[in-house]
This record gives structure tokens, sequence and C-alpha cells, in this order.
């Protein structure tokens, strides 16, 4: 039975609950009185049930269709405004015991050169994403207690943040990796982690086990419980995911949904960011093996549904999709990318990419100058801020901040004074001159006029050579 405070992964993500969803979204999809009604109360900014998104997307005609996506634009701007912060991902390990059927790390694959880095190869990760201008790193390894044990990532976790490197420091570091145990969580937050990040592949039972057939992550309620278990250990940021296309799209949307309601319902804090990967090529793994792949309409529709569903989370798109898909999807709804993104092991030490231990193919190859000039060419503030983290601004701390919209007198400015720490230090003379114009065009958009002065007073340090300046 369906129970979104049930602690039972079975309960919360009920599959006939999702069931009686889509078909009360089909029956409802042409309903222009119903939609109506759902999307006056999306512009509440409250969000939406997974019932109630589901009918919108289901629903197909065409003047609808436009509302939700200028309101999913607008909704964006209200909680995030123009600003999209940038990360990347560091894979430690590819050494796997699971079987997933997806992805090329799945312990079967014989073609995958196997390799972990040590400490030292950390540490020259880290500095080669620190001289392109990265502060944020997500952190990635595959299953594996011998290899991959839990000291090994804590250890990551200091090496990255031990390193300081001329003006760069990696000042935030998110976690993604398998499911485990509340004490490990605890040891986690311990390290100073910022989002604990774990996708769910597929909320529908019966093809996860069919998609994981060994290891322990064949598991289902262990792995779709484990945010539960991470917000016990005092996580309070977590990041939820589905890999679209191993199932029908629908399904996954409505049990997404039904996840960031359950963690409301339980926690009072809903999740921190949802990504949205699409299943891609990668060294044994041929997309269209896999026959439910959704097109770049639908990718959009989904990517708009879920900022107006869950209109106060960060929402991320990484180097999977092409520049165009990226540029169409920041629009509605999309607050974090990737930039100059390796999926490989050791991947930006070598001065050519190595596909030889990549997670997928990457489509987006573009340098992280060039990603941070595209977006402020479409008028976007690329932010290096991790500030929230590193004052606590955490959990349902930081929601009270994104609901209120008081995150413009706050991330605003930290984004553009970590843009221009960019600019002094890693731009490319073009970057630093279209930065600067966008600095001074968004310091009057500041709400406080205090706020405005400090920003100003900043700046000027910067240029001196100061740092890490933070409200």
């Amino acid at each position: 039975m369906y129970d979104v405070k049930s602690m039972c992964a079975d309960d919360f993500i009920n599959d006939d609950e999702i069931r009686d969803t889509l078909a009360y979204a089909d029956a409802h999809k042409a309903d222009v009185e119903l939609i109506d009604q759902i999307i006056e109360k999306a512009k509440l900014r409250k969000g939406l049930t997974h019932r109630e998104a589901s009918v919108l997307l289901a629903c197909e005609l065409p003047d609808k269709l436009a509302e939700v996506y200028e309101l999913a634009e607008q909704i964006k701007l209200d909680f995030y405004g123009n600003r999209i912060v940038i990360f990347a991902p560091l894979y430690l390990s590819n050494y796997c015991v699971n079987g997933c059927v997806y992805c090329p790390y799945h312990m079967k694959n014989k073609h995958i050169a196997r390799k972990k880095l040590t400490q030292e190869e950390v540490a020259r990760e880290v500095i080669a994403l620190q001289d392109m201008g990265h502060k944020r790193l997500a952190i990635e390894a595959g299953e594996d207690p011998v290899n991959n044990p839990i000291e090994y990532i804590l250890d990551c976790i200091n090496t990255i943040y031990s390193i300081k490197h001329k003006n760069g420091a990696i000042r935030r570091v998110n976690v993604n990796i398998a499911a485990t145990t509340v004490e490990n969580y605890r040891r986690l937050k311990d390290a100073g982690i910022g989002t604990y990040i774990l996708f769910q592949e597929t909320y529908h039972k019966e093809s996860y086990l069919k998609l994981h057939p060994t290891g322990p992550k064949h598991d289902y309620n262990y792995h779709t419980e484990a945010m539960d278990r991470a917000m016990e250990g005092g996580i309070d940021d977590v990041g939820l995911g589905v890999l679209f296309g191993l199932e029908l799209y629908r399904y996954e949307f409505a049990g997404l949904l039904m996840h960031a309601e359950h963690l409301e319902a339980v926690h009072g804090v809903g999740p921190h960011t949802i990504s949205m990967p699409r299943v891609k090529h990668a060294d044994d793994i041929d997309p269209n093996a896999f026959d439910n792949s959704i097109s770049d309409e639908i990718f959009a529709k989904l990517c708009a549904l879920i900022r107006i569903a869950v209109p106060y989370t960060g929402m991320i798109i990484s180097t999977r999709e092409s520049q165009d898909v990226r540029e169409k999807l920041l629009r509605l709804g999309i607050s974090q990318v990737s930039g100059a993104s390796r999926t490989s092991v050791g991947g930006y030490c070598e001065e050519e990419r190595p596909h030889d231990t990549e997670q997928f193919d990457v489509s987006d190859q573009r340098t992280l100058d060039e990603v941070v000039c595209w977006l402020m060419d479409m008028g976007y503030i690329p932010s290096f801020c991790t500030a929230c983290y590193r004052e606590g601004r955490t959990g349902d701390r930081f929601m009270q901040l994104c609901k209120s919209k008081q995150i413009q007198n706050c991330c605003h400015p930290n984004a553009l004074m970590t843009l221009d720490e960019y600019l002094e230090d890693y731009a490319s003379p073009h970057t630093r001159e279209v930065g600067r114009a966008l600095i001074q065009k968004e310091i009057p958009t500041i709400p406080s006029q205090k706020v405005q002065q400090i920003v100003r007073e900043n700046l000027d340090k910067i240029k001196q050579g100061s740092r890490d300046f933070r409200f």
C-alpha cells in the first residue's frame, strides 16, 4: 500500500500507485479544466504532486505545453536567477563488483582497463582541475569493498581538500558512491562533503532487478532507501536522479517525484538536486540496446515539469549531453552544469582525452573557458560558489533561503565574486573582457544596496590578490 512516510521503498515508491497515476494521467490528459487548475497551482511556486505533474506530462495540447515551458523558465529565474553553478566529476576508481548491464564498469567487462588512483595521482588530478579554475568536484567510484572501501574514499576527500595550488582550491566535494550504511554516511558528513548523490537508475523494481543481476546493487530496497540512511547519518543535502532510457519515462518521472515527496514528508527537506542523465554509448554499452530511449523533445518536457513540480531543487545536466541540448534545458530549469569533464580514471592529467577507462562518451568536449564564455554570452552568470555548504546553509536552512527568494542577496553576489576570481586567475583575455562587463551589469540587480557596495569593495580586493569572499 502506498505510504509516503513509510521507510520501506515498496511503500513510498509503490508500483500500484504509479500505475494508477499513469492511468489517471491518460484519462485526463486532454481535460483542459483540470490542466488549467494544475498550472494555476504550479504558479504558486509550491510544487505539484506526482499525480498532478503526471497529468501535465501526458498532456499533448500545444497551447498548454507552451504555458508549462514559460512557467518553468520563470520559476527557475525566481528561485535561482540567471546563475549556473559549475562543477567537474573526478573518477577515482573503476573497479566494481556489480553487474549493471548499462555501465561499462560492470564486473564481467574484460575490455576496459581497470584503474584506481593513488593519493599522489588524486593530488595531480586535483591540481589539473584547479589549474582550469574548478572549485567544486563530484567524486565517483565503482562499488568494490576491497579496492574502494569507505576508508579509500575518505582518504581521497582529505587529499582533495588538502591541495592548495597557486590561487586554486577545491572548496567543496560532492560524493556519488554506492549506497552504504548510516555509520559510513556519518563518516562522509564528518569529512566535510557537500551533497551525497545517488542515482536510482530506475524506479521500476522488476526492471531494476534485471538491470542489476549481480552484486550488492541488486538489492533494490537497500539502494532505494539509501537517502533515508544518509539523512539519518546527518547528510541533509542529497541528490536524486534516474537514468532516462532504462525504463518508460512516465513511470520514472512519477517515481522520482514520489521519492522527493517522501524525503520532504519524512525529513522535512526534499532533494537538494535532481540530475537528468540519459543512457549513452560507452565501452561495451550500446544505448540502442535499451528500447526506452527518449527524444530531445521529451527530455526537455521532463526538465520543465521537474522544475515546476519541485521548484526549489537544483537541477543538473552533465556533459553526457551536447551543447545544443544543454542550451535548451538551461532555459527550462537547469541550474548546474559540468564543464570540461573527463569520465576516465586519471583523465585530467592526460593531454589527450583518454578513452580506455571512460564510464560514458562525453558529448560536450569544450574547455572550461569555452563553457564559461558560452554561458555568459547567453546572459548567465557562471558560478563557482560553495558558500552555503561552508556557512552551514544546508538542508532545511538552504531550502528556507531558496523558498523565501532571499537567495538573490546571497547566492547572486557570491556568484559574481567567484566568477571574478575565475576571470582574474584562469580566463582567456576574451572571456575576461566578457565577464567583467557582465559583472558590472549584474551588480545593480542585487536587491540590497548594502550588499552591492560590499561586492564592489570585494571585487577591488580580488584584483589586489585576495580570494574567497562570501556572504
